[in-house]
């Protein structure tokens, strides 16, 4: 049973970052389809303008969270923090664009289950904005 248990321990050592970016994950996309929910199904707001406005909030908790937590960027001068938003937010847009088209696609022209959908165009977001992040906006120096 020891061995077991130091095996997982070294484990979560070994594969924190992906974890914790697995677990934060979980939390935006709860807090995206929340949003989206709130905004299209209580406000009445067509499903894509309800998906920029969660992508919006989103975006806001998912940088803080990844700085912090994910990938440990400790450093908050401020051309550092304007080159990671930037790109953080640029990248952000490249997978809105996308899960925009997942959304028109499955929505609008086959009309799938918005819910839905927008579950499954989350799983893209979150492995695509994993990819991004890891190797462009908070990649480590090699120092």
């Amino acid at each position: 049973m020891k061995k077991i248990i130091e095996l997982i321990k070294a484990l979560c050592i070994k594969y924190k970052e992906l974890i914790m970016y697995g677990i934060m994950g979980v939390l935006s996309t709860i807090v995206n389809i929340a949003s989206f929910t709130i905004f299209e199904k209580v406000f009445g707001i067509p499903a894509l303008i309800s998906n920029v406005i969660a992508w919006i909030i989103t975006v806001i908790f998912a940088y803080i969270t990844n700085k912090l937590y994910v990938f440990e960027s400790k450093c908050f001068k401020r051309e550092v923090l304007i080159k990671e938003i930037l790109s953080f937010t640029s990248a952000r847009i490249f997978s809105l664009l996308l899960e925009e088209a997942i959304l028109y696609v499955l929505i609008d022209l086959m009309n799938v289950n918005s819910i839905i959908t927008k579950i499954f165009s989350n799983i893209v977001v979150i492995i695509v904005n994993y990819i991004l992040s890891k190797l462009v906006i908070f990649k480590k120096d090699k120092k």
